[in-house]
C-alpha cells in the first residue's frame, strides 16, 4: 500500500491538481510538477544509490530542511515559479509521508 501511496502522490496528485487548479494550462503544469521530480537526481550522489529503509528527508542534499525553506519560498513568486515551488513542496511532503510510513 505504501508504495502505491508513494507513487499516487507524486503522479496522480499533482495531475489532480493541475485539472482542477490550472485547467486552461493543465498540460503545461503537469509536466512542471513532474519535472520537479528531477530533485531525486540528489540520489545519485549516496551510497548506496537506493536503499529501501533510507529515509529521504534531510539525508540527501536537494532534500534538506534548508532545501524546503527555499521550496517554500518559491510558492510567493510569480509563474512558473510557484508552480514549480508547488512540485518540490508536494516532493517532499510526500517523502515524508513515506519516511513516516517506513517507519512505522
Amino acid at each position: 500500500m505504501q508504495f502505491f501511496i508513494h507513487y499516487f502522490l507524486h503522479l496522480g496528485f499533482p495531475l489532480i491538481l493541475a485539472l482542477v487548479f490550472f485547467r486552461s494550462e493543465w498540460k503545461k503544469v503537469y509536466f512542471i510538477l513532474l519535472a520537479t521530480m528531477l530533485v531525486d537526481l540528489d540520489h545519485l550522489l549516496a551510497d548506496p544509490i537506493f536503499d529501501p529503509n533510507r529515509c529521504s528527508i534531510n539525508f540527501h542534499p536537494l532534500h534538506t530542511y534548508y532545501a524546503m525553506i527555499v521550496y517554500v519560498a518559491l510558492l510567493f513568486f510569480k509563474k512558473p515559479y510557484n508552480i514549480i515551488g508547488l512540485g518540490l513542496v508536494l516532493h517532499m511532503l510526500t517523502d515524508a509521508l513515506d519516511c513516516h510510513l517506513s517507519q512505522g
